[in-house]
């Protein structure tokens, strides 16, 4: 299936709509692109191919169209546009790693499919200001291989953004996580409590942080009362934060 950017008000809808409904990990193919990939050996190149396959970049350059019509790829013609990475790092392009492998947010085979799509024209921008500033500029973002914005409008039915805001306090008894929990070397107290508040001693100093937490999965944010920010992980029975690992006493 090849779409041709015919409408620039509903760009590619058919193809897009394809990758929205493709359950059979169809290898999907953007093609006669110009893309940017950030990657210090691959470079830029004009009239290339992106290949991916659910979340995954498996190919990037000229010549790949052949081989992914041999896959029965979803094909979507995005000339006239330009391709760059969702996530911009400044590090990596000024030289601050050392090995390819630690380049972030690059378009290379082996990373995660997160891309731009968008026209020629304001490319050079788009790394700093397109999806904030202009987003009705944006063709389509893709996230892990899928469209989630397109002709500058979400995706009907994509996740919704979580509210902006501090989330009520929860109730959490039973919850597992509820308790005091301390650190190897006994420094460390860190009590969490059903009412979603911590109260942290330090070497023997009682008090030494209160505030709210909020349980994410494996993740826990904390709020403390003076007014900064600090969160913690769950590994299997240990809670680590801010180099401390801790475990429930």
């Amino acid at each position: 299936m090849t779409i041709t950017d015919t409408d620039t008000v509903s760009w590619n809808p058919e193809a897009l709509d394809a990758i929205l409904s493709n359950d059979e990990r169809r290898p999907v193919l953007f093609k006669n692109d110009r893309i940017l990939t950030i990657d210090p050996l691959i470079g830029a190149m004009v009239g290339a191919d992106i290949l991916f396959v659910g979340p995954l970049i498996v190919g990037v350059g000229p010549g790949i169209v052949t081989a992914a019509g041999d896959d029965n790829a979803i094909a979507v013609d995005a000339t006239s546009t330009t391709v760059v990475p969702a996530v911009m790092g400044s590090i990596a392009p000024a030289g601050g790693r050392g090995h390819r492998s630690e380049h972030v947010a690059k378009l290379a085979p082996g990373n995660t499919t997160d891309f731009l799509v968008v026209p020629d024209e304001p490319a050079d921008d788009v790394v700093v200001a397109t999806l904030l500033a202009h987003p009705e500029q944006v063709r389509a973002l893709v996230s892990a291989g899928r469209p989630v914005l397109r002709a500058g409008a979400d995706v009907p039915g994509r996740a919704a953004a979580p509210e902006t805001g501090i989330p009520d306090a929860e109730n959490l008894t039973g919850s597992p996580c509820v308790g005091v929990w301390i650190d190897r070397n006994d420094f460390l107290h860190q009590e969490l409590s059903a009412d979603g508040r911590y109260d942290e001693t330090q070497g023997g100093r009682p008090d030494a942080y209160q505030g709210r937490y909020w349980i994410d999965s494996d993740r826990i944010g904390y709020l403390n009362d003076l007014g900064f920010w600090a969160y913690g992980e769950f590994q299997c029975d240990e809670l680590h934060h801010a180099g401390y690992d801790m475990k429930l006493g």
